[in-house]
């Protein structure tokens, strides 16, 4: 996963994200702004013209609340009736003619007049007049507060609401004022009135419209469940099965109100299309900001692009001169400066080339013999021969490897520096006969070296200083038994694994990680020297190898359990 991001995060894909993220965010923006105020000014139009509906509903409410005083107040100015009550004011008696007199003109006018069901007549002592066959008092037919409301009001039309004595009418009163004695009051008119004539329904059939009296009193809806018409005075929305609807209040001038409640969805009913509109031309803009974008980028990283290919030869080796042309200073500039650098590279590769060998070498000898100590062959030889006319067998097997030892070591032929894996492991077998002579059963080994590996070259004296290392710190300050095995194993096709393990005392972690760092500084962290064999060894596959197998020296070591270290090396020798 991090290898494909890697792969992926190059310069012309952060450009191309950049501008299309950057775009993105543009269209964004201007796609918000946009919609909102196609939103806004769709839901302003939406109220508006709802609330010209509200205002002309209510205009027709008072249109047909003007038709009804307008028939009541032709009554009540009728001569006739005028006369009538006139003489009931004074005291005089009125005959039972006169009183029938009353329903020609009462109905005459009713006649002509939409939404009248009846009216009523009534003295100032609230005994009915009209219609004749009735005796019923007013204050039996309605509440005492509208005959003091009917009173105040000098005259005008004053509505009561629905007909307590039933729910198919509304009732109105207003007070017979008797023009002739200075609009005295002569006597109430109460009319009742159908209720279909409050009827609108110029109304969209997704809203539901209200019309209520003075005391928000419903008198007519296109509603048909019940519903809490005082909640919705102070309420500018409301919720009627789950779905949301505007309150849209308008007031009349004769004390009724229009309520209309609008679906919010129906006030956005268009802004579905205008969305995908806008989410449409903004793919359309995303779409040609990328190709635009990748064209650009294209443009811009393909010389890098080319001139970090030809750096990449140049690490692999090959010290190659970019020769194409860029027309963009910067870049132009950066693949001049690379091929200046090439050049005086490649000039110094041939200058010192000569010398970085000869330096070599003398290095590579001169850490060789750190680790060679020389002795006299022929004193060997005849302590060997001593030793042995006195019996002293022991010892004559160990002057015998230390002989070989030596020979193996300080030997001058051609082929001095590489050796085989099995003349190696014979070496590291002397060492240890003679190392066991010193310590006895203290020391134990274990040499593991596959036939198929026995003439594999390697570096003479590689493994020696390893083993060394396990004799003297595997061991130090312990009585117990330790036992150094030497392994040569095949890890790949191309490289084997040497471990030299023991399981001596071992090292805490601080002082490992003081052993790494000698390893590799060189430096001396203890007075036997602790440090130097593995910074010589890791010196020696530097130079014997490339750099990338510097990297091939494991330590593993933990107190009292013991240390492990592993070189991995080409199979194939590898000679500088």
């Amino acid at each position: 996963m991090v290898d494909r991001i890697k792969k992926w995060n190059t310069l012309r894909n952060q450009i191309l994200v950049i501008f299309l993220f950057v775009m993105i965010i543009v269209l964004s923006i201007v796609s918000i702004i946009t919609l909102r105020q196609v939103s806004l000014l769709i839901k302003n139009n939406a109220e508006d013209q709802i609330r010209q509906t509200a205002v002309e509903a209510s205009g027709r409410i008072d249109s047909l609340f003007e038709q009804l005083n307008t028939a009541t107040k032709s009554i009540m100015t009728n001569h006739e009736v005028q006369k009538l009550f006139e003489r009931m004011y004074l005291g005089k008696s009125v005959t039972f003619a006169e009183l029938q007199g009353l329903k020609s003109i009462v109905n005459n006018i009713q006649a002509n007049s939409e939404g009248v069901y009846s009216v009523e007549l009534y003295t100032t002592d609230l005994k009915q007049i009209f219609p004749l066959n009735d005796s019923t008092k007013m204050f039996q037919r309605i509440n005492v507060k509208w005959i003091h409301e009917a009173e105040q009001a000098k005259g005008k039309l004053v509505w009561i609401g629905e007909d307590p004595k039933n729910d198919d009418f509304y009732l109105a009163i207003r007070r017979i004022s008797l023009i002739e004695h200075n609009f005295e009051n002569g006597g109430y008119l109460l009319v009742r009135i159908n209720k279909p004539y409050f009827s609108i329904t110029e109304v969209n059939t997704q809203q539901y419209l209200f019309v209520l009296d003075h005391e928000w009193n419903p008198i007519f809806s296109n509603f048909s469940k019940s519903i809490d018409v005082l909640s919705l005075k102070h309420q500018s929305t409301t919720k009627i099965n789950q779905i949301e609807y505007m309150v849209t209040k308008q007031s009349s001038t004769k004390g009724f109100t229009v309520v209309i409640l609008t679906p919010v969805s129906a006030l956005t009913k268009g802004m579905n299309g205008i969305r995908l509109g806008i989410i449409f031309a903004g793919i359309i803009g995303i779409v040609i900001y990328f190709l635009c974008s990748l064209f650009l980028s294209n443009m811009i990283t393909k010389p890098i692009v080319n001139l970090t290919k030809t750096m990449r030869l140049a690490n692999e080796g090959l010290l190659t001169i970019d020769p194409e042309t860029i027309t963009v200073n910067e870049i132009r500039e950066l693949n001049s400066t690379y091929n200046q650098l090439v050049r005086e590279t490649n000039h110094l590769i041939k200058t010192v080339y000569q010398k970085e060998i000869i330096r070599s070498q003398s290095e590579l000898k001169a850490l060789q013999a750190q680790i060679n100590p020389h002795f006299l062959y022929n004193t060997l030889e005849s302590l060997r021969w001593s030793l042995e006319e006195k019996g002293e067998e022991d010892l004559a097997d160990v002057v015998v490897s230390m002989s070989d030892l030596f020979r193996y070591t300080i030997s001058r032929n051609s082929n001095d520096d590489w050796v085989t894996l099995k003349e190696e492991f014979d070496h590291i077998g002397n060492y240890i006969e003679i190392i066991k002579f010193r310590f006895g059963d203290r020391i134990k080994w274990c040499l593991l070296l596959p036939e198929a590996l026995e003439h594999v070259k390697i570096p003479k004296l590689l493994i020696q200083p390893l083993v060394e290392n396990a004799v003297v710190h595997g061991s130090e300050n312990q009585l117990a038994s330790c036992t150094i095995t030497v392994a040569a194993e095949l890890a790949s096709d191309s490289y084997i694994q040497i471990v030299v393990e023991d399981d001596g005392v071992g090292m805490d972690e601080e002082r490992l990680q003081a052993v790494k760092q000698a390893m590799d500084t060189g430096d001396i962290i203890s007075k036997s020297g602790k440090g130097m064999a593995l910074h010589n060894v890791k010196k020696r596959l530097q130079l014997y190898y490339n750099e990338e197998i510097s990297d091939s020296i494991t330590i593993c070591s933990h107190k009292n359990k013991g240390t492990k270290i592993t070189l991995k090396i080409p199979v194939n020798g590898g000679e500088t």
